[in-house]
């Protein structure tokens, strides 16, 4: 039996900022399902120490990564009751708020140092820190974890025999983890390290190209997104790293998964009324208690549109509020709950403000309220610049709710354009536009009021969307399989 030690710095439901920590939080339940010895190790962030149930200690360790104690304990995850390890250092993770970032949106200074202890600390249990229990593999998760690898490399080349195997998953190369050259000396690996063929990128540190060129294998949350970030425009200057990993074998796309245990309309308890593929007509019920909590005109007339997202260049919000008033003309609404740029809050918040029973913003994120807007809308929209693999989309899916997406990514593996021949085959799921223009926008939006208005064709669309198959148990058998081509 395969054991493995997932990095990764949140997780659902102690802690999320973004979809990171609900693949965190889904795939190790799905690999022991399979019959893996499946672990995560976690920074102390003040949510996941409170929330890791039977806490004990492991070991203390003296200082290191500038804090002045290190401690290390083991537990279980709530709900799941998976095996975890976090790691007590109040000095680097006992902050308020976001984990990345303090009050003005900053990101921390010494980031390197609260991520790196990550790193070494997933390094020194390949090593065999806790005595009771050793991982065959060491899996990494973005930037965060993107030492991880590098640590494992530089000890096994020191104690001269193989350790864990390493796999670095990319759930987001825009995020690479990059910091001044004058920090990797208090990191603790050898000097050698930081070189083109290593940690340096562009005379600075970088933890993702560190995951990317020390580990095993690496993979990306989607098949589309590891051929994309191959190209120039989506690879951020290690578009040549990435292609050399994939002509060695050692890149792939891994889709994630919906985890059926905290998205399912049928038993989900925060949405007004429970529906399956067969009682879909009950989330009409859903809608109205949607435009009733947001304050929108109970009408059933025209979609309600939805927003679940992060408000960042990234997601494409900008060809949301190009379309806007189009889709206001025609009778839409739009429900939108998130967070991120200021100019992007601002024109969300005066577009609520001046029609108040057609737009309703929430800035900010709720986990709960999150399951309500995508039980009741009609059309998810993710119009995104790239998309990695996107969760929300597929979220929308198992809902009935209909994405409307671009092309890319995750989001082109996932969703069908419902064209008139998609229609007819019975393959359209959803709403795909190509081009990354306003124009592109404006048509796929006007083709999802063309199919509201055609009911039958939009009831069908809604129940082929909600069974389709999106399982982590899919994923975590790939994973699987990987993991045995790295196990030393």
């Amino acid at each position: 039996m395969t054991s493995v030690l997932h990095v990764c710095s949140e997780i659902y439901p102690l802690l999320k900022t973004g979809g990171l920590a609900d693949v965190a939080g889904a795939l190790p339940p799905a690999q022991i399902r399979l019959g893996c010895d499946a672990r995560i190790l976690l920074p102390g962030f003040p949510a996941i120490l409170a929330g890791i149930a039977e806490r004990r200690l492991v070991t203390q360790l003296p200082a290191r990564f500038g804090a002045a104690g290190i401690s290390l304990h083991a537990g279980v995850l709530p709900d799941s009751g998976v095996p975890a390890y976090v790691i007590e250092a109040p000095g680097l993770y006992d902050r308020a708020g976001n984990p990345y970032a303090d009050a003005a949106n900053q990101p921390y200074p010494d980031n390197y140092r609260r991520f790196g202890l990550l790193s070494w600390m997933a390094a020194q249990l390949a090593q065999g820190l806790d005595p009771s229990w050793q991982p065959d593999v060491v899996h990494g998760h973005d930037w965060h974890a993107g030492l991880a690898p590098a640590y494992l490399r530089a000890a096994a080349a020191h104690s001269g025999r193989a350790l864990a195997g390493s796999v670095f998953t990319v759930h987001n190369l825009a995020y690479q983890g990059m910091f001044p050259a004058d920090t990797f000396g208090g990191l603790g690996l050898p000097g050698a390290f930081f070189d083109v063929y290593g940690v340096e990128f562009h005379n600075q540190l970088s933890f993702l190209k560190a995951g990317l060129f020390y580990a095993g294998k690496v993979t990306t949350v989607s098949p589309t997104y590891a051929r994309e970030i191959q190209d120039p425009e989506q690879g951020y200057g290690l578009d040549g790293l990435l292609r050399s990993r994939n002509e060695a074998g050692d890149l792939a796309g891994i889709l994630n998964g919906v985890d059926p245990g905290v998205w399912n309309p049928a038993t989900d308890p925060a949405i007004a009324t429970p529906y399956t593929s067969r009682s879909v007509s009950r989330k009409l019920e859903c809608k109205v208690a949607l435009q009733k909590e947001t304050g929108l005109r109970v009408q059933n007339d025209a979609p309600l549109f939805c927003v679940v997202s992060r408000l960042t260049d990234q997601k494409g919000l900008n060809l949301v509020l190009a379309g806007l008033p189009e889709l206001l003309r025609r009778g839409g609404q739009l429900v939108l709950l998130g967070s991120g740029d200021a100019a992007l809050e601002a024109a969300f918040q005066a577009a609520a403000l001046a029609n108040p029973e057609a737009v309703a913003v929430q800035i900010g994120y709720d986990e709960e309220k999150s399951h309500r807007i995508i039980a009741g809308g009609d059309v998810v929209l993710v119009p995104s610049r790239f998309e990695p693999c996107g969760l929300t989309q597929l979220y929308g899916l198992r809902y009935g709710t209909l994405p409307l997406v671009r092309r890319v990514g995750g989001l082109a593996d996932t969703v069908v354009d419902c064209s008139l021949e998609n229609i007819g085959d019975e393959l359209a799921t959803g709403f795909v536009f190509d081009a990354f223009s306003e124009d592109a926008f404006m048509a796929a939006l006007r083709r999802a009021f063309a199919l509201y208005g055609r009911k039958r064709d939009w009831t069908q669309v809604q129940k082929r969307g909600m069974k389709q198959e999106f399982s982590w148990d899919i994923a975590a058998q790939k994973y699987l399989a990987l993991y045995e081509q790295v196990t030393p």
